[in-house]
């Protein structure tokens, strides 16, 4: 999945270059990361892109081996469910008995031999018609992503044990996280799933059934003449909806596999304090800096950025825009971009 434009890195990220075509983790950019850890299970032609129309060449050019036919291009973003059924309905296409790895651009991974056996792990669950899900072992209380309840201990694959999932759990505060943390019955949910392509529509069928189907009727016109057009009629009217709302909360035969793969969710500007090296003094510098009694702060940008004395902050500097604010303001960044809808600053966007 690559087709989210990354408001929360914004200034950075926009509408004309998002944060899956951006070098953020060294000198390769997301969507290389994240095809470069898989190619060697899948091959290049057993990889598929599911993106935004207007992404398309930015991203194959980034890509090249992916073939420009395996790219599934929506006219719109609909949310992740969407997305992931049009998936579903082209691998079943090609294989109506493919079990299908849904993996996200956007997430960087350290452990990529741990991550390889995890898929492994889950495609032995997946092809007994379990709903697999990797569950991220928790390194800290966080507040920032949902959680997973494990159940029943169903067995071990490649070492790893599966559990039932008894249930999906939202974003918890402080308290709730500590507790879950110390408990020991809890991951984060990391949005990566596999699973026959065959038993996520039956899911849709269930619980989607407007979403299934307009994905219905799209698919049986996969390949042919009238394929872009019925695509762009029945895009717009597919409900708007995320898979774990849409899908995974009320799914049955849902499985979790605990995994501890070095993972981080690329989504926002302190997210990079997880993924790259620090400075004694906890500071995160891309980019020309200097910095004096300077303290768990990041600056990025092409121009010399100097502090002083100042702590947790996150300083961005683009060509045409300039964001400042604490570490913990930085999920609001989302709030400045409608701002900037609202007021008709779509150039800054």
């Amino acid at each position: 999945m690559a087709g989210g434009t990354g408001t929360r890195l914004w200034p950075l990220s926009r509408k004309s270059m998002p944060k899956q075509a951006l070098k953020l983790i060294g000198d390769r950019t997301l969507i290389r990361h994240a095809v470069e850890r898989v190619l060697p299970i899948f091959g290049p032609k057993r990889i598929m892109i599911a993106t935004r129309t207007e992404y398309a060449d930015i991203l194959h050019s980034q890509v090249p081996e992916i073939p420009l036919e395996n790219f599934i291009l929506e006219p719109e973003g609909r949310g992740t469910a969407p997305a992931i059924g049009l998936a579903a309905v082209h691998i079943r296409r090609k294989d109506p008995e493919a079990i299908m790895a849904v993996l996200t651009a956007d997430h960087f991974i350290s452990r990529v031999d741990h991550f390889r056996e995890a898929l492994g792990a889950a495609e032995h669950w997946a092809a007994q018609g379990f709903l697999v899900t990797l569950g991220i072992r928790p390194s800290s209380p966080s507040t920032g992503f949902g959680y997973i309840k494990q159940g029943k201990e169903l067995g071990v694959s490649r070492g790893l044990p599966a559990f039932l999932v008894e249930r999906f759990i939202e974003k918890p505060d402080r308290e709730k996280a500590v507790s879950m943390k110390e408990s020991g019955d809890y991951c984060w949910n990391s949005g990566m799933f596999i699973w026959r392509v065959g038993a996520i529509l039956d899911e849709f069928k269930r619980q989607m059934p407007i979403c299934h189907e307009l994905l219905e009727s799209i698919g049986a016109v996969i390949g042919g003449p009238d394929y872009r057009r019925r695509l762009t009629d029945l895009w717009p009217k597919a409900p708007k909806q995320t898979i774990d709302y849409g899908i995974m909360e009320g799914a049955r035969n849902v499985v979790v596999v605990p995994v501890d793969i070095g993972w981080t969710d690329v989504g926002s500007w302190s997210s990079l304090f997880q993924t790259l090296e620090c400075d004694a003094l906890g500071n995160l510098s891309i980019g020309p800096s200097i910095r004096i009694d300077t303290r768990n702060t990041l600056t990025f940008g092409k121009k010399l950025i100097a502090a002083i004395g100042v702590s947790d902050l996150v300083v961005v500097d683009t060509d045409d825009a300039l964001l400042i604010c604490p570490r913990e303001r930085e999920q609001d960044v989302r709030e400045i971009v409608r701002r900037l809808e609202d007021s008709g600053q779509g150039a800054l966007l």
